[in-house]
């Protein structure tokens, strides 16, 4: 697919860290619990690390305790993209953003969260950055 931000690896290897390069292009997943975000409840806007793109609000975001920030609904429907990964032995939907096509987590369904939509969306503190809201 293409996006519209493309760079080549070098690039992505110079412009993000070691932690951020592994989990954001090579579809990594940092450790449980000890993500930034993890249980930040600071208002405000959650952008795709590697291109800035604005993904979550703190709107959606929720205690799940499973050790990932978890939110129930992308800022917007386009913001993100959802493809089957069986890698590991499993079938899980992955998330990336829809702006630079980088690995953000997974989303998972009928977990019983008392969300409105019935989803978690499971995304790596190192995917993102927040912008806290104003005020």
């Amino acid at each position: 697919m293409a996006y519209d931000v493309e760079k080549p690896d070098e690039q992505w290897r110079a412009e993000l860290t070691p932690a951020e390069y592994a989990v954001l292009r090579q579809a990594g997943t940092e450790p449980a619990f000890v993500g930034e975000y993890t249980d930040t409840t600071t208002r405000g806007v959650y952008s795709c690390r590697a291109c800035g793109a604005e993904l979550f609000t703190s709107e959606t975001k929720f205690a799940s305790h499973c050790g990932w920030p978890s939110f129930f609904d992308p800022k917007d429907s386009e913001a993100v993209e959802v493809l089957e990964d069986r890698s590991h032995g499993m079938v899980r939907t992955e998330v990336r953003c829809a702006r630079c096509g980088s690995h953000l987590g997974h989303v998972f369904e009928g977990e019983g969260y008392p969300t409105p939509t019935d989803q978690r969306y499971c995304i790596n503190s190192i995917s993102l950055r927040l912008e806290p809201a104003e005020g």
